[in-house]
């Protein structure tokens, strides 16, 4: 029985993942090089210290400066976030979710600031009952420790939980946390190779919420 909702945040809740990705592709090409997807896919939801402008150092034959880059990267990113809505549906999860007396949290690789300053631009920050970050744990996803961190401040057992993600790393995550997953994909992340999950979503827009828990109970 489904008592609890766990959510991603990067990619899921906000596209900051496709956002991010066609910013890095549009400096590359500047240098006539490309960010292969496959590779970025493997960071997406994760942090392995892979940095981007380092591996265009290296894929080109002109010198750069990585931090500089970087530094333009994030000005030019944080600038496109602006006025950003939330993905299809999401809110509505969130008052479904509440309307049903489900417990919701958030799980995610990125710091706090970063997520609950999102989240409060969108307006939902207050839907949420437990929230952890990158800050409260060892390691991030594909360990599961951010989704049974999250899962033990609601007071729930891992399989009382349905998680719902964009990326392999997350949905790895949560099925080591032995908990059931939705998976919701964005642009960018559409063609990775997921493990097993319970349903695939192109939007939350697809099902009401119940619908989909109705489904995981059968």
């Amino acid at each position: 029985m489904v008592k609890g909702v766990i959510f991603d945040f990067d990619g899921l809740i906000l596209d900051t993942e496709t956002h991010q990705y066609l910013l890095l592709q549009e400096i590359f090409s500047e240098y006539g090089c490309e960010l292969p997807i496959e590779r970025w896919q493997q960071e997406i939801g994760t942090h392995s210290g892979f940095s981007p402008f380092q591996y265009l150092s290296e894929n080109i034959q002109q010198k750069i400066d990585p931090p500089i880059l970087q530094k333009q990267f994030k000005e030019k990113f944080n600038k496109k976030l602006v006025g950003e809505q939330a993905r299809d549906g999401v809110e509505e999860y969130l008052q479904e979710a509440k309307e049903l007396k489900l417990k919701i949290g958030l799980a995610s690789s990125s710091n706090y600031k970063w997520v609950s300053t999102h989240l409060d631009n969108l307006n939902i920050l207050h839907y949420f009952d437990c929230i952890k970050t990158s800050d409260d744990v060892e390691k991030v996803k594909p360990d599961p420790a951010l989704y049974l961190e999250t899962a033990k401040e609601l007071g729930l057992l891992a399989e009382e939980c349905l998680v719902f993600e964009d990326s392999a790393n997350g949905a790895l995550a949560a099925k080591e946390a032995k908990m059931k997953c939705i998976i919701v994909p964005n642009q960018v992340t559409h063609t990775m190779n997921f493990c097993s999950v319970a349903h695939r979503m192109n939007s939350m827009s697809e099902m009401a919420l119940k619908e989909v828990i109705a489904y995981i109970n059968n």
